[in-house]
């Protein structure tokens, strides 16, 4: 027989799986991440080598080749990193028997890509402009917002991630000639230690 402390806890678990998407894969963090050092260590190649990368820089790219080859790799880490997760999060679904599509799924997509989506035609906007030396902190602000957002439709531990990669993208800001360096550490480095977080804490 169940104590009440059991039956209490059991509601709050179907509750959450009712209201919250549960179903994020640590593991599609952790390759989102590697997709996103591997692009850095291209873009470093492209625009600073054999030269230090942290060297400061007031513009990034006066080649239009190298720019477009930047603005190539940024598309296609994002649709390896959206593909990626989609597929094991629809793997881990199906280990949770949930449903992939779902009301709370759709919310929770709908947060994350309102701000992305935005972010995305600003950044169109800076590039076109060429504001290139404010590229970095911007997509990784409008990326912590669709975070911060979306952490209300899915495990709250999202949020911590949307603080730092704002705070990065903040910091960035005030440190222009460093954006490859906050891009790394950003979209690179804190998705591999959100994912292996969320992994050991919920995957396993």
């Amino acid at each position: 027989m169940k104590t009440p402390q059991q039956e209490l806890s059991e509601i709050k678990a179907i509750m959450e799986r009712s209201t919250r998407f549960i179903s994020l894969s640590g593991i599609s963090g952790v390759m989102a991440g590697i997709y996103a050092l591997i692009a850095s260590a291209l873009a470093y190649y492209w625009v600073y080598y054999p030269n230090s990368p942290f060297g400061f820089r007031i513009s990034y790219v006066n080649n239009e080749l190298i720019l477009m080859k930047l603005v190539i790799t940024a598309i296609i880490v994002l649709a390896l990193s959206v593909g990626t997760g989609v597929y094991l999060t629809k793997k881990k679904t199906q280990k949770l028997n949930t449903k992939f599509w779902s009301t709370t799924s759709r919310r929770f997509l709908f947060a994350l890509f309102i701000p992305i989506l935005v972010g995305g035609f600003f950044t169109l906007a800076l590039i076109i402009r060429g504001y290139l030396i404010i590229v970095a902190p911007a997509t990784l602000i409008f990326y912590g917002m669709g975070l911060l957002n979306a952490s209300h439709f899915t495990l709250s531990d999202i949020k911590y991630l949307a603080y730092c990669q704002i705070a990065l993208g903040i910091l960035s800001a005030f440190f222009p000639g460093y954006g490859l360096i906050f891009w790394s550490l950003g979209f690179g480095v804190l998705h591999i230690v959100y994912g292996v977080t969320m992994h050991l804490k919920y995957d396993r």
